[in-house]
């Protein structure tokens, strides 16, 4: 007996499923066409084929860029995690009454407006005489750094401004995992001798790796469309020797300054294969996993 196909599931879908094809998909499609014309947009286009992506290959530049994003990534990601964790664990230890309205000041980077980040971001990290150099280096009598003219502290400057932004809302879905794993697991733990550190990675850690996995591929995806922060900091250039120029800086730097529409295009869906294939290496495991687990129930 063939299953009848219900109306109402599909008629309740269709707003969001018009919405998601007029300001997704079909912008994707026109993107894709686009980089495979000639970079004027506004006058006739020209099928060029696949030259745009062939010029990529000879752009030191874009490779430049791809190389500071993937260290930006790399640093990013795991300092994100790991400070997060740690203020998780510590407001798990907090009195109850205080974790709520910790949580909220910790959210407020990720949630305030990007023009006011963006002044933010310069009273941080202005020159030698910025809240980051006031508070964190001069009083231990080092040297004021100038975090947006010096190459080597560019990168970093970078990743401690994404530290600043996502710490809360990564800290949140942490602590929401804390909240889950029942507190019987540690207490036996414990009466077995186990050591906090032997708790954390035996059976934390563990419990949480559905949180981790989301948590790295959303920083991933991040660190390669960041373009509030690098622009602000860096004013939509790579600041000195191109130290902090990112993908989608000098993409946006391609299309809206040289004009080079379809060559900034073909950028941005050069990107997709490894990014794909990056969130597939992070889902395999889990989805390898349930399929595991339904296995024997079919059987």
């Amino acid at each position: 007996m063939t299953r009848r196909l219900q109306p109402v599931p599909w008629l309740l879908l269709a707003p969001f499923l018009l919405a998601l094809a007029a300001f997704w998909v079909m912008p994707l499609a026109q993107g894709f066409w686009l980089s495979l014309h000639s970079d004027a947009l506004f006058d006739e286009p020209v099928w060029v084929g696949w030259s745009h992506y062939r010029t990529l290959l000879d752009d030191a530049r874009f490779w430049h860029a791809l190389r500071n994003t993937a260290y930006y990534a790399a640093c990013s990601i795991p300092l994100v995690i790991l400070f997060s964790l740690a203020v998780a664990l510590l407001l798990r230890k907090a009195p109850r009454r205080f974790q709520g309205p910790l949580l909220l000041t910790l959210m407020l980077p990720g949630l305030t407006p990007p023009a006011v980040l963006a002044m933010l971001y310069v009273l941080v990290f202005n020159g030698p005489h910025g809240l980051l150099n006031a508070l964190f280096v001069t009083p231990f009598g080092f040297s004021p750094i100038d975090w947006l003219r010096d190459p080597a502290f560019i990168k970093p400057a970078l990743v401690l401004q994404t530290l600043w932004r996502w710490c809360g809302f990564v800290t949140l879905i942490l602590y929401s995992g804390l909240a889950g794993i029942p507190r019987e697991y540690q207490y036996l733990a414990k009466t077995e001798g186990a050591g906090g550190w032997h708790i954390l990675l035996r059976i934390t850690l563990p419990l949480l790796k559905h949180q981790l996995w989301f948590i790295a591929a959303f920083l991933l995806l991040d660190a390669f469309v960041l373009f509030e922060g690098s622009y602000v900091l860096l004013g939509g250039s790579g600041g000195t020797l191109d130290a902090g120029l990112l993908v989608i800086a000098y993409t946006y730097y391609t299309a809206f300054t040289l004009g080079h529409f379809g060559t900034a295009a073909a950028m941005g869906f050069a990107l997709v294969p490894p990014l794909l294939s990056a969130v597939f290496l992070f889902t395999f495991p889990q989805w390898k996993r349930r399929q595991r687990r339904k296995m024997p129930a079919q059987a």
